[in-house]
This record gives C-alpha cells, structure tokens and sequence, in this order.
C-alpha cells in the first residue's frame, strides 16, 4: 500500500493570516467611522477602467457594521481551513481567487460599486468543496461535507434575490473557487491506493512475494490472504528498489 500522502500541517499561518485578513478589514472600517471617510467608491465598478481598482480594493470595504460582521466568521474559519489542509497553495488560491473573482464581478456586475468581502468567502466556499470532492481523499471529502453543513445556505445568494446584495459578487466567487478547485492538483493531499491500483502492477509479483516474510526475508509457502496488507507492502517495497534489489534464487 502506499504511503498516503497527508499534506495537513498545522503551523502559525493557519491561525495568523486569517486573523490578519479579518483585522484589516476591521481596521478600515474604523478609520471610516472614525475620520468620517466613505472608500465606497473603491469598489468594483463594472465595465469602467476606474471600476478596476476595487479588484483589489473591495474586499477591504464594507457599507455598514451588519454587512461586515456578517463576513467576519465565515472569512475566518474558511481561510483557516484554506490554510490547514492546502497550505502548499493557499497563497495562490487566495491571490488568484481574489484577482479572478474581481474580473468576474466587473464583467458580469450591474453597474454600481460592488464591495465587500463576500466575493472572497464564496471563491474559499467553492474551492473548499469541490477540491475536497475531487482529491477524493478521505478529509478533504469530509472537510466538503462540513463547509456544505455549515454554510450551505450562501448558495441561495448567487441568485438575484435582494437588490442590495451583489449576488454578481457571490457568482463570481464560486465560480472562481470552481475553476481553481479543477486545475490545482500539485501540493495536494492523494488517497491511499493499493498497489494493484497503480499502472505499473504485475499480477505475478503476488506469486512471487508468496516467498516472503514480512521483512523480505525469503520463505516457503506464505499464505497470501492471511497477511495482505503485509504482502502488498512488500510489493510496494519491492518494485521501488527493483534495480538494487535482484530476486532471490528460486
């Protein structure tokens, strides 16, 4: 069997750069409230070349303290899984999401400022399922089926349900969290297989290793479905050191 490749690794980043992410945004809207300032402006104004600034600066406004609030924890906990279970290609998911959605928005937007970090919680929402589902591993599978749990219900808002929300926003994000979620397959957790699963398995190594201990060690008359798991990792061991490791006399 091969080694399963688990790519979970918990460290500072998981727990400091989402809290930096929902820091900063909170930061700017004090420093509104607080010097009387409005960057409503800065958002994304689609079709516009001016309109182009608030890819990058959107997500950082919020039109009221609900609105911001409301976008506070589900940046929080999704960033910090994006963190945890893909921390090879956070920092890339999270840039081009953020870039992809942007564009998105200000192709299909109506034309009015688009602000806010929704755009975002909905690419980390898409990207957070659908990667889970296709790694077919067994946490990333799990890890889909508790973001659907818990945060299912944003689905309903990439329909133009309420004016004053940017359901454009919300599209775009899922379906930029989709299209990374296909084409990011490097630096991600794989799924124990077998070692009859991979290309390059010969049916006739089971006879051969017939005459091994769990050790490699030559014997006679190993009962192969008594011990598989041990046998299959002999293979394993086996056809890895092929070129140094000649078969025994037999």
């Amino acid at each position: 069997m091969d080694k399963e490749k688990t790519n979970f690794k918990f460290h500072t980043g998981v727990i400091a750069y989402p809290l930096l992410f929902v820091l900063s945004i909170w930061i700017v809207f004090w420093f509104e409230v607080r010097f009387g300032f409005d960057f409503n402006y800065l958002g994304v104004y689609p079709r516009t070349l001016v309109g182009l600034r608030g890819i990058l600066f959107s997500p950082f406004i919020h039109g009221d303290l609900t609105h911001l609030w409301h976008n506070t924890l589900p940046l929080l906990i999704l960033s910090s899984a994006l963190f945890f279970f893909y921390h090879k290609n956070a920092w890339m998911v999270l840039l081009l999401g953020v870039l992809f959605t942007g564009v998105l928005t200000w192709v299909l937007g109506r034309t009015a400022n688009h602000i806010g970090a929704s755009g975002v919680i909905y690419m980390l929402f898409g990207f957070l399922f659908w990667k889970g589902i296709l790694a077919k591993h067994l946490r990333l599978i799990a890890l889909s089926f508790v973001v659907v749990f818990i945060y299912g219900s944003m689905v309903m808002y990439v329909l133009p349900i309420d004016p004053k929300i940017s359901w454009e926003g919300h599209l775009s994000g899922i379906l930029s969290g989709t299209i990374l979620a296909l084409f990011v397959k490097k630096g991600v957790a794989q799924p124990t297989r077998y070692i009859w699963e991979s290309d390059d398995y010969n049916s006739e190594d089971d006879e051969f290793l017939k005459h091994f201990d769990d050790d490699g060690n030559f014997i006679e008359n190993v009962d192969l479905e008594e011990k598989p798991e041990e046998i299959i990792s002999i293979i394993y061991e086996y056809k890895e050191n092929k070129e140094n490791m000649p078969p025994p006399d037999l």
